[in-house]
């Protein structure tokens, strides 16, 4: 006697179909990730441990980390790179004829820096002469530059030992004790005028 057979259905043969992924929620998935991304670009610090928004990269925050020790002198460095070098040089020698050289200048190496402070606060205008030769032009004023960078850039000049100086260093209070005695003088000074003014005071 045979044994009878028994035929499935299609429906039992195929696999149960799973629901469609509604269409809104992969446009919603796919919007979720793309702001995602631009958020995290924009407040991720380029994956730096350091950095964190609304900050970018870690030069954004150079200027906030603890000073080296190089203290003012590594301080003056960056200010001077920055308002300095276009007229005396990243060597210090200056332009002839026009911006007088800062490496071994007489004018630099004063025991007392009262005259160069005057000079970077108001700038400096006519004839100079330095180590023995004549420059004539106009230095602009930096009074608007912060007392601590003001110190800091003179130090970086005065004790650049590559350019032959080794003065003192320049602290942001003895810049902040000439300021208010400059403020009776607006224009910038000649050099015959600093030559009158002790430079110690």
């Amino acid at each position: 006697m045979s044994q009878p057979q028994h035929h499935s259905s299609p429906a039992a043969e195929s696999p149960e179909q799973g629901a469609a992924i509604p269409i809104w929620l992969i446009v919603f998935t796919v919007m979720l990730l793309y702001v995602g991304a631009l958020y995290f670009d924009d407040r991720g610090g380029w994956f730096h441990p350091q950095v964190y928004g609304p900050y970018n990269s870690f030069a954004e925050l150079e200027p906030y980390q603890p000073k080296s020790d190089g203290g003012l002198f590594n301080q003056g460095k960056a200010v001077y790179a920055k308002t300095c070098v276009a007229c005396h040089q990243a060597s210090g020698l200056g332009t002839p004829g026009q911006f007088p050289p800062l490496a071994g200048s007489e004018w630099v190496n004063e025991v007392e820096p009262g005259r160069m402070i005057r000079a970077v606060l108001n700038g400096l205008q006519g004839s100079i002469k330095v180590e023995g030769h004549d420059f004539n032009n106009v230095m602009v004023p930096w009074n608007s530059l912060s007392d601590e960078d003001i110190g800091a850039v003179i130090t970086f000049v005065r004790q650049n030992k590559e350019w032959g100086n080794k003065a003192s260093a320049v602290t942001p209070a003895q810049v902040q004790a000439i300021r208010p005695k400059v403020k009776s003088h607006p224009a910038a000074f000649t050099a015959d005028e600093l030559l009158k003014i002790s430079p110690a005071d």
